[in-house]
């Protein structure tokens, strides 16, 4: 049960709040340019507050950093160790498209990532919550 409900991958991957693993942690969908990485304020089922405080996010850029180092060193070694004669313009030009086509991708996933550093599961989080806003 890795991935399984109550584990960090299920939130990250799934994309759900990082508390009670059912509302929605984005807007949209991370290639809707209308709402790119734009996070709802509450979560929509248990009430978490996404954002501890002004510029919390801003972590994320050493996730993102990292997520874009993993994808650029996995992509060098497969194309190095598939296509061992292939140039270097070629090389970088794969690199490149990829990183730019995945680039909203590894935006919210990073987010997503740096939330779940900081929250925590809670399987009685939305029973909590509807138990207080009915107080």
């Amino acid at each position: 049960m890795l991935a399984g409900k109550g584990s960090k991958l299920y939130s990250v991957f799934k994309m759900k709040c990082p508390r009670c693993q059912e509302g929605d942690f984005f807007i949209s969908h991370p290639y809707s340019m209308k709402n790119i990485g734009k996070t709802h304020k509450y979560c929509p089922s248990c009430g978490l507050k996404y954002e501890k405080e002004i510029g919390f996010y801003y972590g994320a850029m050493y996730v993102s950093y990292g997520l874009g180092v993993g994808l650029f060193v996995a992509c060098w070694v497969s194309i190095n160790l598939f296509f061992p004669n292939a140039n270097v313009f070629v090389q970088i030009a794969v690199i490149s498209g990829l990183s730019i086509f995945l680039s909203p991708y590894l935006y919210a996933l990073s987010k997503i990532i740096w939330a779940n550093l900081f929250f925590s599961y809670d399987p009685d989080a939305i029973k909590n919550f509807q138990a207080s806003k009915n107080n």
